[in-house]
């Protein structure tokens, strides 16, 4: 199934197969939150979770996402060549996150400091009151 993507007037199609992540990928992830205290929601009908109303980390098709700050999505980065910035969308890379592919996140140390990271990121952000988008009026 594609997507219409809209920008500033400009419709494009893309050509985005939505897959659901593999039920193992959702268990492991449900496995590694079971100790925090975080919020399960669907984003692109794939489970995402949310500290205070801020997205962390989710499974998207077969690999998972961590929002990161700048300082850490670097060095992930860097120190991890299979990590690239998460791009759900092609040409629409949602910033402060990075994509986890298997042998990262099959690493438990590795996905464990890179998951501590996220958590301690998030936590210090604002609350964020659940809601939609506002529009911006002109």
């Amino acid at each position: 199934m594609g997507c219409v993507v809209s920008h500033e007037n400009e419709e494009r199609q893309c050509c985005v197969t939505w897959r659901k992540p593999p039920e193992k990928l959702v268990r492991f992830l449900e496995e590694s939150l079971r100790d925090f205290d975080c919020e399960m929601r669907k984003m692109f009908g794939c489970p995402s979770y949310f500290i205070q109303g801020n997205m962390f980390v989710g499974a998207y098709q077969e690999s998972l996402f961590l929002r990161l700050s700048a300082k850490e999505r670097k060095k992930a980065l860097a120190q991890y060549p299979g990590i690239k910035p998460f791009e759900p969308v092609p040409g629409r890379i949602m910033r402060e996150y990075v994509a986890i592919p298997a042998d990262i996140y099959a690493n438990e140390k590795a996905f464990s400091k890179l998951l501590a990271k996220s958590v301690d990121y998030v936590s210090s952000l604002p609350r964020k009151e659940r809601g939609g988008r506002t529009k911006k009026k002109i």
